[in-house]
């Protein structure tokens, strides 16, 4: 009798065992594959739009100054892009001396995150001790987050879609650098939203003359009529860092700095 007792319990322990060991089990939350399924897209869309709102939130992350620009533009590439990086760099770091005094949290730098123009754009911010923000994502070829980033204001997304919602939510300026498909994408976006009036007006500035008349005719959309000529007005064309900032401090009615 004794002996059937302890088969019995010692049967009800593995059972129990085996249970709370099966995947069935494991809650939700804790469930990485299940999180990963086709059917849980929606629910890892609304926490990929909750985390940073609400990290942006808690560290009182008020507006924010997007920079786009090419991962591939590097501080020791060509003259011609070297020169890029650096302009990047210091029109970051003349925004962020000229915005963040006294611990203020406006006019952060938000860049995707990455290497060349988005590094460059969170070192200019890091050189004057002010605080910046990094939107990294998931991407085939690995892409690590840029060493200046702020540590509690990084953030890695895995859809492309929310990360450039959230590159808008907060943003009073957009400066465009030069770059590649990834660049004009999110640039004709902004574009089009402005034009749309989905966003209120900003600042739309696209960094470097040269590039930008060639990469996208402009004049040739508004002779073939696919854009009124009144749209030209949406952006403006720079070729240096203060003009940028210029630009930023006239369309806030701020003075620019000296």
């Amino acid at each position: 009798m004794t002996d059937k007792l302890e088969n019995d319990f010692s049967s009800r322990r593995a059972r129990v065992q085996a249970l709370v060991k099966s995947e069935a089990y494991r809650p939700a939350t804790d469930d990485p594959a299940f999180l990963n399924l086709d059917d849980l897209r929606s629910a890892r869309l609304q926490l990929e739009f909750l985390k940073p709102d609400l990290v942006m939130k808690k560290e009182g992350v008020n507006s924010t100054v997007v920079v786009f620009g090419s991962a591939r533009i590097a501080s020791t590439g060509s003259r011609e892009t070297s020169r890029y990086y650096e302009d990047a760099r210091e029109f970051a770091a003349i925004v962020s001396r000229r915005f963040q005094q006294e611990g203020r949290s406006d006019f952060l730098v938000v860049t995707g995150g990455g290497p060349g123009i988005m590094e460059a754009a969170n070192r200019g911010a890091d050189d004057v001790g002010a605080r910046s923000i990094g939107l990294n994502i998931n991407l085939p070829k690995e892409q690590k987050p840029n060493p200046y980033i702020t540590p509690e204001l990084c953030f890695q997304f895995r859809y492309f879609g929310l990360r450039k919602m959230h590159f808008l939510m907060r943003a009073k300026v957009l400066v465009a650098f030069p770059g590649g498909f990834g660049t004009l994408d999110e640039v004709l976006e902004v574009l089009t939203l402005v034009q749309t009036r989905k966003i209120p007006p900003i600042p739309i500035i696209l960094f470097g003359r040269e590039y930008w008349t060639q990469a996208i005719n402009f004049e040739f959309l508004v002779d073939e009529g696919y854009i009124d000529r009144d749209d030209l007005g949406l952006f403006q064309i720079v070729d240096s860092a203060r003009e940028a900032v210029h630009l930023i401090c006239e369309f806030y009615n701020e003075i620019p700095p000296e």
